[in-house]
């Protein structure tokens, strides 16, 4: 008996492994021994299993996203002072977070001062929705962005690139504004934003008004119309708010001083 058992137990073993089931095939037997003193049925057993396997892929898939997206995983909405944000934009992230935005190609657009935290919400807000709603997500710096788009253009793979980057409900381009480039490398980004217009959303920080934007696309019109293409679908977050380091650099000399004056 315990050598026909064990025969079934190899038998099962190679076809889970031919089926491409390693969370079956790494606990029916404890499953099954608890499911014979819990007297489970054999769909009860069934459905055990089968949440297993359906768990541990939705775990590998969400981490596979989280690799490709290039997030900072440190800016994380665990690690971010949500009492900081001001009451509007505490109402619009519960929105956010559902990731409807992403479905309807609208843009996330998040301004303010530096050291407002801009970065590191809209990446909170990212791995929420890769997390939580298996988005396809990817983030890069606005310089890195350029050059990589400039490196494609010289090889002559732009539309390639783009075409690459149109997978993903969400392309992230922080920091727009904080480097200053020239009119051929902000063309690139001209296109890319023209190419994922109603097609993808873009989520982007900028710590520039829309007003000052012509200093980052160096021309009048190229600016209006990249401005155009980003407003027309969009939700915009404004994090009017003293610099989080600031605040922080404030509180450790204060208690500093406070030391000292104890001693």
């Amino acid at each position: 008996m315990n050598g026909e058992m064990g025969q079934v137990r190899t038998t099962l073993v190679e076809n889970l492994k031919e089926l491409h089931l390693p969370a079956m095939r790494g606990c029916f037997e404890e499953t099954a021994r608890r499911a014979e003193k819990e007297t489970l049925s054999y769909e009860q057993y069934l459905l055990e299993l089968a949440q297993r396997e359906c768990e541990e892929r939705r775990r590998k898939r969400i981490g596979k996203l989280l690799k490709e997206s290039g997030l900072p995983l440190e800016k994380s909405l665990a690690n971010f002072d949500g009492k900081r944000l001001p009451v509007k934009v505490s109402r619009q992230m519960k929105v956010l977070l559902e990731g409807g935005f992403l479905d309807r190609k609208e843009n996330l657009l998040i301004f303010g001062n530096p050291g407002a935290g801009k970065s590191h919400l809209l990446c909170a807000i990212a791995q929420e929705l890769i997390a939580t709603r298996g988005r396809k997500i990817k983030y890069a710096t606005c310089p890195l962005l350029v050059q990589d788009l400039l490196a494609a253009k010289r090889d002559l793979r732009l539309g390639k690139e783009i075409k690459k980057l149109a997978k993903y409900d969400g392309l992230i381009i922080d920091e727009m504004g904080y480097v200053q480039q020239s009119r051929e490398e902000m063309e690139v980004v001209f296109t890319l934003l023209a190419e994922r217009y109603e097609r993808g959303s873009v989520l982007l920080t900028s710590n520039l008004p829309f007003s000052k934007w012509e200093g980052i696309f160096k021309d009048a019109m190229t600016t209006a119309a990249a401005i155009d293409r980003l407003v027309h679908h969009c939700v915009i977050l404004e994090l009017n708010i003293p610099s989080y380091r600031m605040e922080q650099a404030k509180k450790n000399r204060d208690a500093g001083l406070e030391s000292a004056e104890a001693k």
